[in-house]
């Protein structure tokens, strides 16, 4: 990252792994647990015990929708979903984990680096879904189980269509620093969303700090969620995002809301949530059992038909319309590296963004 006082050794591990497009610490290994299939065993133990708590940094509607198939394909098991943002599930956790409080069944993030610690920490526990292991790529799960990728979207620019004409818009994120822009940006805060703390890696590692800087004086509006900033435009309080999910765009489109995608001419940076089950579950197969459905097809489909997130299962049909990741530059973050520096970047980030 520009400007960090790192040592040689740790630029050029951090370079090195962001080339690879390396996802987790070990994804070229095999996976070294055998995976697990549902059985009527696990669904009757998970029945027993009737509820799950599910800590969820994707939106709530999303994570609702999620937990209410679930109930419907498993009644009598109850899904409570706990939604918030990346950064503060991640310090909700550390808190009931330290207090000796175990009230988490599964958890997901937007921030990749969270598992590296809750790994390190001993609090995850083993468990590779049958799906996972027949369907998803190596590089998107822990070979050693612990947690894998459930969902992925892009983080973008965006603009609303009433108030920017197509040619006047941004088409990069350079394009940002026009006069013209001051005081029409909104963008998230990596201090709650994890998705925006690896954009903010990802943008001062490739564009810098300065950058950020000059963004900064655009007078940006600034709040919290990925998912805030796509529906500021949307509702026209801005005219222009500077970065932000593109599901809820595509969403808001197919609404026929004035929204427009603009994936950046620099790149797009790719955000992955992973999902695991932990160590100290108080409903430990109904959570191995949420776990498997997650990353069933029938669940990964939904997501990406209904709320045109990214799935990395094999046999998920693509959405229709939306643009495949395929085609796209795409701005990959390094987990290791993020952890490293997750503090420093959200402590400069609140002093040049004065928030």
């Amino acid at each position: 990252m520009q400007d960090r006082k790192w040592s040689r050794r740790e630029v050029l591990k951090a370079s090195t792994a962001a080339v690879a497009g390396a996802l987790f610490a070990q994804p070229l290994r095999a996976a070294s647990l055998p995976p697990t299939a549902v059985t009527p065993a696990l669904i009757d133990a998970a029945r027993k015990e009737g509820k799950i708590s599910y800590y969820a940094a994707i939106e709530l509607n999303v994570a609702e929708r999620l937990g209410k198939m679930f109930e419907a394909k498993y009644p009598g098991i109850t899904v409570r979903v706990e939604r918030s943002g990346a950064e503060r599930i991640f310090q909700r956790i550390a808190q009931e984990q330290d207090s000796g409080i175990h009230a988490v069944d599964v958890a997901n993030s937007t921030d990749v680096s969270h598992y590296l610690d809750w790994k390190k920490s001993g609090w995850l526990a083993p468990y590779l879904p049958e799906d996972v292991a027949k369907y998803f790529p190596a590089d998107q799960f822990d070979p050693d189980g612990m947690y894998a990728t459930s969902c992925a979207w892009l983080e973008v620019i965006g603009y609303n269509t009433g108030l920017v004409k197509p040619e006047d818009a941004p088409k990069s994120y350079a394009d940002l620093l026009d006069p013209k822009w001051q005081g029409k940006i909104v963008k998230g805060h990596p201090s709650y969303s994890g998705a925006v703390l690896t954009t903010t890696f990802v943008l001062a590692r490739d564009l810098g700090w300065p950058y950020l800087e000059k963004l900064a004086q655009q007078k940006v509006m600034q709040v919290q969620s990925a998912g805030d900033p796509p529906k500021k435009i949307m509702l026209g309080e801005r005219a222009v995002m500077a970065d932000g999910n593109d599901y809820n765009l595509v969403l808001f489109k197919d609404q026929g809301k004035p929204v427009e995608v603009v994936y950046p001419q620099e790149g797009s940076p790719l955000i992955i949530v992973p999902c695991s089950v932990f160590q100290n579950a108080p409903n430990p197969n109904a959570a191995r059992l949420f776990q498997s459905f997650f990353f069933s097809a029938e669940a990964q489909q939904m997501l990406v038909n209904e709320f045109a997130h990214r799935s990395f299962h094999a046999q998920v049909k693509p959405r229709d319309g939306q643009t495949p990741m395929s085609s796209l530059k795409l701005l990959k973050s390094d987990p290791a590296a993020v952890q490293a520096a997750s503090e420093e970047i959200k402590a400069r980030y609140s002093k040049v963004f004065r928030v």
